[in-house]
């Protein structure tokens, strides 16, 4: 499926960190699955299965005899882990799965805990466990060594294709996308908000959570979705150096405010900044879920990650006795990827027409975000670089940068013109 992540770029993939927290573990089964149009998006995971997964490496597992175990860094009020559990209910709606037969592992620190649950849920008879956070990796992988006969699965790590196990498995999903899809729907709103102010500069500002290549990745493909219909943006981008921390998220926000930024986004896991953009009437991009709720007429959309795919397609595995991956990353033509609803109340006119224009060009491959004729370095093209090409060579070809195929993780983390990092 995706090429096995080469020592030469195992330093860059280990900068790649997903969302942290939590606090206190808890333990609990499924609650009732609601009904969603879950079916219809996981459908598209099953047909990822032909590239990766049609070996065959048993006889599977029968359906009632399956457990799934799922360790979290948060709880359901908390965004990043709102989502996964989100995609853990339609994999149970998809497959028919009972109640009891998921065991979620809440609020899991990124330390030995992680790996004193997963030994729990193997021993609970668990034949897949799930882990959703970057800190974990390393004790999946202990775990994992010692349970040979459990398919263990990662998100947002890159250690798998190396690691030598069979049994250890990472999982991202290609968020670029949506990011850019979001990006689009603010730049448009920039447009908006100049035309109605010839004193509006098209500063934007980015609460991101700490200066890894995933969020790199993440604000460079939101700024470039910004600049394709606003080429004048500019783009500040500061720290909280936590992933979910709702009181330095609104800080950040409201300094960027202060600074001149007229509208805001995030990788950052709480609706802190979407609160502090509600207070000063600045629109807003989230992350993870609609901030609609939170910031009524001022939140545009969210980049979300629809996860409910790779649950269905790894969990569906087992069942099947197929192969599962060592690296998983997919996106918009597979339904993992997606922003949420737009606020009606807050887009420019046009945004939605906009968007499924740009959503359909990235399902038809027409639209590479990361196509290198949209940003520079030093003013530099990327393949006038010399330097940036050899330090790139196996991810910048045909004319864009390759994200998430030599690994699920991401990896671009080049500093491209028109963003400010304040790294702290």
């Amino acid at each position: 499926m995706r090429k096995a992540l080469s020592v030469i770029l195992a330093s860059s993939m280990v900068l790649s960190l997903a969302a942290c927290g939590g606090s206190k573990p808890a333990e609990t089964t499924a609650a009732p699955a609601e009904t969603t149009a879950a079916a219809e998006e996981t459908t598209a995971a099953e047909a990822g299965e032909t590239e990766a997964a049609a070996e065959a490496t048993g006889e599977g597992v029968a359906k009632e005899d399956l457990k799934v175990g799922y360790i979290f860094i948060g709880d359901e009020n908390e965004g990043y882990t709102a989502a996964h559990y989100k995609g853990a209910k339609e994999m149970q709606e998809a497959l028919g799965l009972t109640d009891d037969q998921l065991i979620v592992k809440w609020t899991i620190p990124e330390d030995e805990t992680c790996y004193d649950a997963a030994v729990d849920l193997a021993d609970q008879g668990c034949q897949i466990i799930f882990a959703n956070s970057f800190g974990h990796e390393d004790y999946m992988k202990q775990a994992a060594e010692e349970f040979p006969e459990v398919e263990f699965c990662h998100a947002t790590g890159y250690q798998a294709a190396s690691s030598g196990l069979a049994n250890m498995h990472n999982f991202f999903t290609s968020i670029y996308e949506s990011r850019y899809v979001s990006g689009v729907v603010a730049g448009l709103k920039l447009n908006e908000m100049m035309a109605a102010d010839s004193a509006v500069v098209p500063k934007i500002g980015y609460v991101g959570a700490f200066p890894y290549a995933e969020v790199i990745s993440g604000y460079t493909s939101f700024f470039l979705g910004v600049r394709s219909v606003c080429p004048e943006a500019e783009m500040e981008v500061t720290y909280t150096n936590s992933w979910a921390s709702f009181d330095l998220e609104k800080e950040a926000a409201e300094a960027l405010i202060a600074d001149g930024c007229v509208l805001i986004s995030q990788h950052a896991d709480t609706t802190g900044a979407p609160t502090a953009c509600e207070a000063a009437g600045v629109p807003c991009v989230g992350y993870n879920i609609s901030m609609i709720a939170t910031a009524p007429n001022n939140a545009l959309t969210s980049a979300s990650i629809n996860w409910g795919p790779y649950y269905t397609f790894a969990t569906k595995s087992v069942l099947d006795g197929t192969a599962i991956p060592a690296d998983w990353c997919q996106g918009y033509n597979e339904g993992a990827d997606k922003i949420t609803e737009l606020n009606e109340a807050t887009i420019a006119e046009g945004t939605a027409e906009k968007v499924k224009e740009v959503e359909d060009a990235i399902k038809a491959g027409e639209l590479h975000v990361f196509d290198t004729a949209t940003w520079t370095v030093g003013g530099k093209k990327a393949e006038d670089d010399a330097e940036l090409m050899e330090k790139y060579k196996n991810y910048i070809f045909d004319g864009y940068f390759h994200e998430s195929e030599l690994s699920s993780a991401p990896s671009f983390d080049i500093k491209i013109d028109g963003i400010t990092d304040k790294t702290n």
